[in-house]
């Protein structure tokens, strides 16, 4: 097996990735790790074939290689979507007739619960931040944000302030792969980052090219994925919550709270960024969970996180 031909469909997948799936730097890395694993296999076994004469038999020996080496199901199921993505583009760019990886099942995977936040919990944390500061009036802006769109905390790293349409009620949110989705936004939410753009940004001496970004330091410069983890980390222990709560918590809390609210799994896909309702049907079950609360105590909701009009 002449290792340059791997090499030659290896890179032409990462260009696919990179130029026309405009996949992220770590995504890009992870999907060509896995392809990596798969050459390096196939080296160690002595196949002695390219990456267009693997069978779904050699397939079957890799993943049981994987697993025999002790991966969590999750990191098996990983490398399988990778491999299959890998083969899916070699179809596509007809360099193969069949998709040897077409009919495998990677393993079953437990799909835990995220955790979340109560709407309770949610208000004991916003009305915890110290809004007698320039940095706590920032801070609450920044988790009203996060809780009123279910954002990822590099999409809010990465908010703009051309990307704001306070009038109608709507942001536009720049996703994994500059995938654009755009999503309401509460008007909590709004108030507090009008008050932040007002009284505390719009003092700042903004670092050139930093201009059009909406949350700062006092540097004048984007915030980073830490220092957003350790506002919400701090602001969780502020307030007295013993739960591990970071940025994603917020969005996990934003999902359960619309699915118990009745929102369709669709809508909230759309509203999450997620490519997949399966991903996002791991919330399904806490609409079941609540009916049955709901019936068990024999009376709705004494507050509801979210209404949703008919």
């Amino acid at each position: 097996m002449d290792a340059k031909d791997w090499n030659v469909y290896i890179d032409k997948f990462g260009d696919y990735l990179r130029l026309e799936r405009s996949l992220s730097d770590n995504s890009l890395k992870a999907y060509l790790s896995d392809i990596d694993k798969l050459q390096q296999f196939a080296d160690l076994s002595d196949w002695d074939l390219s990456p267009l004469q693997i069978e779904q038999k050699h397939l079957l020996t890799f993943l049981e290689y994987i697993f025999n080496l002790g991966m969590t199901a999750a990191s098996q199921a990983r490398i399988l979507a990778g491999v299959k993505a890998f083969y899916k583009f070699l179809l596509y760019r007809d360099h193969i007739d069949k998709n040897p990886s077409l009919l495998l099942e990677g393993p079953k995977i437990d799909r835990k619960l995220p955790d979340t936040l109560s709407f309770s919990e949610v208000e004991q944390i916003l009305s915890a931040v110290n809004l007698s500061t320039n940095e706590g009036i920032r801070n609450r802006a920044i988790i009203e944000t996060l809780y009123s769109s279910g954002m990822r905390v590099t999409e809010l790293t990465e908010l703009l302030i051309s990307n704001l349409y306070t009038d109608i009620g709507f942001i536009r949110i720049i996703g994994k792969g500059n995938k654009e989705r755009i999503v309401p936004i509460g008007q909590d939410a709004l108030k507090y980052i009008q008050m932040y753009t007002e009284h505390v940004r719009r003092h700042l001496n903004v670092e050139a090219g930093q201009e059009d970004y909406l949350f700062l330091n006092r540097r004048g410069s984007k915030l980073s994925r830490v220092m957003i983890f350790n506002i919400v980390r701090d602001a969780a222990q502020g307030a007295g919550i013993t739960k591990k709560v970071s940025p994603h918590t917020f969005r996990h809390s934003f999902a359960t709270h619309l699915v118990e609210g009745g929102a369709n799994l669709r809508a909230v896909q759309d509203m999450l960024g997620h490519v997949s309702i399966t991903t996002t049907e791991i919330y399904s079950h806490l609409d079941r969970d609540y009916l049955r609360q709901v019936i068990t105590k024999f009376h709705p909701r004494s507050k509801r996180p979210i209404r949703f009009d008919d």
